[in-house]
């Protein structure tokens, strides 16, 4: 989970206000889903401080700063929601003065969007401007998947000739002095030499040219989302007037994380002053959008499904009054929630500028309980007994185990999530099947596996110094689109193992695949199949009871080669529910 470092002397002033004591302190922190992860040094300058706050939820990137959880606390203490003039609204678009931007067309296909904004009004001190670097850090390698979706950049506005220039430059061509050098270098030269370029360089790098942002004297900004310049991209204390943009992929997510650092800004004293970027080309908010930009839609939420998830009949009035305190606006109105046709008293609840986590009513109702508080519910003694045991599968699956373990095999366990590259490509598969996540943190957990093969493979990867054979296994979940289904996925308990030696071949693993189902006392048939993990030929489908539920074989030499594995490798994998 994230967690900040907030300069204690910012933090309380942001606030506007200090607790007696630690727990206090803590307690207060809840409703930002947050603890207390470390104190701050007394004996330490009270300008020097920092207290370490660890949050609990991934979904409140707005939280992930000095002034975004000083916020929560101040508007749950009764501080009031803020009220943000800067912002632009369909059909309401704030005057952006001579700060545009233009983007250039050769961008659409390489990395489309840019959001903005300029802020002024008082020198940034030395805690303000740790907090921007922080707050950038954890937006762009976080919400902003490692740059790629998101990356931030500030600018010192002063020396900047306006329009800024959005373009897709030449990587060989186009040269500047990066941030942290004092030689120019070119856009290629800077992905191979520069220690930034060499971490993030690889997300524009197999484009024919890259992201490239100018000033209308061509003075360089900044190669997104990669390096600043060292002369317009080097902020430093005291500077008072600064330019800061975000690059990326998804215009939703990017105006999202503008909308939150530009309330940041507001809430420390700037005065935020939007700007207006100019689109060759449609997107989702036109072609000419002012940030920034509020584009939340509001959620409505009935009465009854308050009571029906929290316990406890509340009041509408209550309801609005716990929605406030959460930075909601709401009020009270008769509609019917998604669907359903029937209409009902409930909330309609519209997000902050900051905020775009309300996906479903069941968020309404988490922030009805926030804003009210836990100790504000009348505890209840369960109504009902119950006596807890073991689900079959379950059962199932540890007999499964010491068979595995009684044949030479060692259990691995995995996590469900991973990535496109390991689940997919690695594999020689078409993804067809595996899900997606829609909003994913990191691109290293964008997919939920529909295999446990890949998860074993990942293992072996980085077992080539460990002695041979090698024999792994694991009993775990997977899910895969199913349109039978009412959701659209199915999720199953698999069994999947990996055996690499010199000797694995096709007979060894119908062998041990033969032992386990004596074991078990299941019959079952084998035809051949062709699936794209396995040598054509030396693989084979397992049947039982007239339905195909897995598959063995031996790996193909291409998917052993993407993984680095020199070793041959048979494997298999079979779904132990439908041996139930």
């Amino acid at each position: 989970m994230p967690k900040i470092e907030v300069n204690e002397q910012l933090f309380y002033s942001l606030v506007g206000k200090r607790w007696p004591n630690r727990d206090a302190f803590e307690e207060a922190l809840t409703c930002a889903k947050a603890e207390l992860d470390e104190d701050s040094d007394k004996s330490q300058p009270e300008a020097e401080r920092v207290l370490k706050i660890e949050l609990n939820d991934t979904n409140r990137p707005d939280l992930w700063s000095t002034a975004g959880v000083a916020r929560q606390l101040r508007i749950h203490n009764g501080g009031g929601i803020p009220k943000y003039s800067f912002f632009s609204r369909p059909g309401a678009i704030q005057e952006s003065k001579q700060y545009r931007v233009v983007v250039d067309p050769a961008l659409k296909d390489i990395r489309p969007y840019i959001a903005a904004y300029v802020v002024s009004g008082k020198a940034i001190d030395d805690s303000g401007l740790k907090d921007i670097i922080q707050t950038q850090e954890k937006l762009c390698w976080n919400f902003g998947r490692k740059r790629r979706s998101i990356a931030m950049g500030v600018y010192r506005t002063s020396l900047i000739k306006w329009p800024v220039k959005y373009i897709a430059a030449d990587p060989d061509a186009t040269k500047f002095i990066p941030l942290g050098l004092e030689e120019k270098l070119s856009l290629r030269e800077i992905c191979e030499k520069h220690p930034k370029g060499q971490e993030y360089g690889y997300i524009v790098s197999s484009y024919k040219k890259f992201p490239y942002l100018t000033d209308s004297a061509g003075e360089t900004l900044s190669f997104p989302p990669v390096i600043n310049s060292a002369r317009i991209g080097a902020v430093e204390v005291g500077d008072s007037e600064l330019f800061v943009e975000m690059t990326g992929t998804d215009l939703e997510s990017l105006t999202l994380a503008v909308n939150m650092t530009a309330c940041d800004f507001a809430d420390m004293g700037f005065t935020v002053h939007p700007v207006t970027v100019e689109y060759p080309y449609d997107t989702p908010f036109g072609k000419t959008v002012t940030f920034p930009y509020y584009f939340q839609k509001p959620t409505f939420c009935s009465l009854k499904r308050v009571e029906k998830f929290l316990g406890e009949a509340l009041s509408g009035p209550d309801c609005v009054a716990a929605l406030k305190r959460m930075g909601c606006d709401a009020e009270l109105v008769e509609d019917s929630e998604a669907g359903t046709s029937e209409k009902t008293p409930g909330l309609r609840v519209y997000p902050p500028e900051y905020r775009n986590d309300f996906l479903h009513a069941a968020d309404v109702v988490e922030d009805v309980m926030i804003g009210r508080t836990l100790p504000s519910f009348t505890p209840l003694k369960p109504r009902d007994f119950t006596i807890g045991r073991l689900t079959p599968i379950t059962q199932f699956s540890r007999r499964v185990k010491e068979l595995m373990i009684g044949l030479g095999y060692q259990e691995m366990i995995y996590n469900y999530l991973g990535s496109g590259k390991d689940f997919i490509e690695k594999m020689n598969r078409d993804g067809s099947q595996i899900i997606r996540i829609s909003n994913p943190m990191t691109e290293n957990y964008e997919f939920v596996r529909d295999s446990v093969l890949a998860s074993l493979m990942i293992s072996e990867s980085v077992s080539a110094h460990a002695v041979f054979p090698h024999k792994i296994f694991e009993v775990g979940k997977v899910a895969y689109r199913d349109q039978s289904e009412n959701y659209g996925v199915k999720t199953r308990q698999h069994l999947g193992f990996v055996h690499a030696a010199a000797d694995a071949n096709f007979n060894t693993v119908a062998s041990q695949l033969q032992a386990l189902f004596y074991y078990l006392s299941r019959d079952y048939d084998v035809e051949e199949v062709q699936d794209s993990r396995f040598i054509p030929g030396r693989a084979a489908a397992i049947n039982y009871k007239g339905n195909r539920i897995g598959v063995f074989g031996e790996l193909h030499p291409q998917v052993l080669e993407n993984w680095g594995v020199a070793m041959p490798c048979t494997a298999c994998e079979v779904d132990l529910e439908a041996l139930l």
